[in-house]
């Protein structure tokens, strides 16, 4: 029952929100969600949990998957599109799927969310294998569209992780992992969007990014597989390059040039004074961690 759900009570420090000034009503938003980090952070050993078992899918060839019906589907596609210029992935090493398909994003299409068998579809079109990891997002804990979808993920063997907003949520049964945090009420009754969500992106932030670093994808806290699909991030690879080797502006952008636009592969070129050939079968040899690539030489 919803009356039972935390983020469906009422927030006794908001109970008159629309008789607060401006002034009064955004401090206590500010105040509310600055309960969020501690919430995720009780939370943390579930993460660690999950990003193994996502690292470990993606090792073996499989993908990470994020599923979820209104703002939790579109927290898990934004998590998704970031990873490809991010960590130079392929668009589909991490997917996003969200109820009612990708015109959702934009604009609500009602009840898609409330059939369990639309979940289960939208795993068959992606060809869904015992490989991938599947991540249900929910802020009720009891959305249809993601239990179907963790259920059937179950059923194929595939690593299925929950992130809910109330405890013992009900996909929490349906996942071999299970996050659940606890935001208390929302500031404006029932209104997942804040705090929830708020909660939500920093848990896939989370999964996402230390997956990433466990791939290799990361050497120091640098993005040494960031894509460079503008301007700004060609700058931003030759300053990650710099930083990498202590190199000049002028080594940086030759090098870049001659890896192939490929900060990982220049900085590996670099620092052992390889070429890049070389390089690539050093990062092949190493899983591609520049470290032990380097130590290599």
């Amino acid at each position: 029952m919803l009356e039972n759900l935390t983020t469906e009570r009422r927030n006794q420090r908001t109970m008159h929100l629309d008789q607060m000034s401006v002034t009064e009503l955004l401090t206590v938003m500010n105040e509310e969600d600055a309960k969020v980090a501690g919430a995720v952070k009780e939370q943390i050993p579930n993460i660690a949990q999950a990003v193994t078992a996502i690292t470990e899918s993606l090792r073996q060839g499989g993908r990470l998957i994020y599923m979820g019906a209104g703002t939790s589907g579109r927290i898990g596609l934004l998590d998704a599109v970031e990873c490809p210029p991010t960590f130079g992935t392929s668009p589909e090493m991490v997917v996003g799927l969200i109820a009612g398909g990708s015109n959702a994003f934009i604009k609500a299409v009602e009840g898609a969310e409330d059939r369990e068998e639309l979940g289960v579809a939208d795993l068959q079109s992606i060809n869904l294998t015992a490989k991938d990891a599947v991540v249900g997002i929910a802020a009720s804990g009891r959305t249809p569209y993601v239990i179907g979808g963790l259920g059937y993920a179950r059923s194929l063997g595939a690593v299925t992780i929950s992130i809910s907003c109330n405890k013992d949520a009900e996909i929490s049964h349906k996942a071999d992992i299970s996050i659940e945090i606890e935001n208390g009420p929302e500031v404006l009754t029932g209104s997942t969007r804040l705090k929830a969500g708020t909660s939500q992106k920093l848990v896939c932030n989370m999964l996402s990014t230390a997956a990433m670093i466990g791939l290799g994808k990361v050497y120091g806290n640098l993005m040494v597989d960031v894509q460079l699909s503008n301007e700004k991030l060609v700058e931003r690879a030759k300053r990650i390059i710099m930083e990498a080797t202590s190199c000049d502006l002028s080594t940086a952008e030759t090098t870049l040039e001659l890896a192939g636009r490929k900060p990982k592969l220049a900085i590996l070129m670099i620092l052992t004074g390889c070429t890049y050939t070389e390089a690539q079968e050093k990062l092949e040899l190493s899983k591609g961690f520049i470290g032990p690539a380097v130590q290599q030489a």
